[in-house]
């Protein structure tokens, strides 16, 4: 039988959040994707391959704000009230942002956090092949400045 040996001081827990009021709650990221320019053009003409990359990538974010809790271990199962996903072209780069509303007990912003990570990494999927080098590389292609950029708690 296999023997185990209890490590002390390690603790995990979700923090209670039952003593605290309802309120509503919002947070805005943001988060940016490098591309070559023949790749952004591909996504502005709508001639990648794979197809709408920010239609896709709006709703990965989407599904993905909805899935925090399951995908980081001590996050709260929380009611989301909305989820805004925006892309704008910036200079070599798209910038995602996403914004999410609950009425509750904790903040939002690991479901904003989550979903912006998501938009980007499926952008970065849905053009990988147009990204990667001779050698099957991606020497442009970095994500980037993703970060909580807006947090508001109460009416």
């Amino acid at each position: 039988m296999a023997e185990f040996t209890h490590i002390t001081g390690e603790r995990v827990r979700m923090v209670d959040v039952s003593e605290k009021k309802d309120v509503i709650r919002e947070a805005t990221a943001r988060g940016k994707i490098r591309l070559r320019p023949e790749t952004l053009q591909a996504i502005r003409q709508g001639t990648v391959v794979k197809g709408n990359v920010l239609a896709t990538a709006r709703v990965a974010a989407t599904l993905a704000v909805k899935q925090t809790s399951l995908l980081i271990p001590l996050c709260h199962q929380i009611p989301l009230s909305a989820v805004d996903v925006d892309f704008s072209y910036g200079e070599g780069c798209i910038e995602a942002e996403v914004r999410v509303r609950s009425t509750g007990k904790t903040g939002v912003e690991m479901e904003a956090l989550t979903g912006v990570s998501v938009a980007l990494l499926t952008i970065w999927d849905m053009v990988k092949s147009a990204e990667k080098d001779e050698h099957g590389q991606y020497p442009c292609t970095c994500i980037s400045d993703v970060q909580v950029v807006e947090k508001k708690k109460g009416t």
